[in-house]
């Protein structure tokens, strides 16, 4: 990229992120600047309007690069309002997970922006509806809803992981396991009490490789589904997919598709979308492939539990 080829959108969520990954956003700026770069930095007021802003900059011939700083909502929503378009995006972390810009390989040192920026590699993602709402991540149906929903509920401001303590804590011991009804690609694979994962990326929260072989750019929503009935049962779950041992054991239902339907008789059942709170069930999940094209570093990729735990503390 060169100067010349038009000016860069920064859109910044100025509510959202750690202290590590503001520093780093305006420290890239102040590199792009230094390069001959010109900048158009744009403070969203809200998730739509994180979404109009990158979708002027997607009709905008003079715009040559989205740059996004914020967590995961904001990304989804620029994601969103780019979707479709030719126009590169390059994400810097900001928020407490950032599941997506971890998956695609970013961490929260300006240096790896520097690298992704320079060494110019683009990577197709795919991107999700649920019930006609985008996201970029992972759809959880069940007891993951229910967290993400007391999370919210409980919400004053920034979150970390801490916020999650409790409501993990109270659902543990409150959840019930409804049960589910799972179509891929319109079979049925499933029916019973159990955990819903549906997504575009291979780990989750602090690290979790979940969704074990998903490839955001493969044109497929991977699904995984735990048998789980009880407390003792999520326990054991939670222990393997820790050790990353799950994905392939007979009481988890592992596949691919493009088109998913979660339902279930009993009605109230909650899910999360990218960590925000989504519709009650039933859901119906679709991919959009190849919905926009980012800027990745050059041979990235995900951290693990370690060093998703230790950003955090940072």
């Amino acid at each position: 990229m060169k100067p010349s080829d038009g000016y860069i959108m920064y859109i910044v969520n100025p509510k959202s992120g750690a202290s590590s990954g503001k520093f780093a956003c305006w420290r890239f700026q102040r590199y792009l600047t230094a390069k001959g770069f010109q900048t158009r930095v744009r403070l969203t007021r809200s998730l739509p309007h994180a979404c109009k802003l990158a979708t002027d900059a997607a009709v905008d011939a003079a715009c040559m690069l989205v740059v996004t700083a914020g967590g995961d909502g904001t990304l989804r929503e620029v994601t969103h309002g780019l979707e479709g378009s030719s126009k590169p995006l390059l994400v810097v972390p900001g928020g407490t997970e950032n599941l997506l810009a971890n998956e695609l390989g970013f961490d929260r040192r300006v240096e790896t922006l520097i690298r992704a920026f320079e060494g110019g590699v683009i990577r197709p993602l795919d991107l999700g509806t649920a019930n006609g709402k985008c996201f970029a991540s992972i759809v959880g149906c069940g007891f993951d809803g229910a967290v993400v929903d007391l999370v919210s509920a409980r919400r004053t401001g920034h979150i970390n992981y801490f916020d999650y303590v409790y409501p993990l804590w109270r659902t543990f011991w409150n959840h019930r396991f409804e049960v589910m009804r799972v179509q891929v690609d319109g079979a049925e694979v499933f029916h019973g009490p159990g955990l819903v994962f549906v997504g575009n990326i291979s780990r989750y929260a602090i690290g979790l490789q979940i969704l074990h072989y998903a490839d955001f750019g493969d044109g497929l929503l991977d699904v995984c589904i735990y048998k789980c009935a009880g407390r003792t049962h999520l326990a054991k779950h939670s222990v393997l997919t820790v050790l990353k041992h799950h994905a392939n054991r007979s009481d988890v239902i592992y596949r691919q598709g493009k088109h998913v339907t979660v339902s279930s008789p009993v009605t109230g059942i909650k899910t999360e979308i990218d960590g925000d709170p989504g519709p009650a069930l039933p859901i119906h999940i679709s991919v959009v492939p190849r919905a926009v094209r980012c800027l990745v570093p050059p041979g990235a990729r995900p951290a693990g539990i370690r060093s998703r735990i230790f950003r955090s503390l940072r």
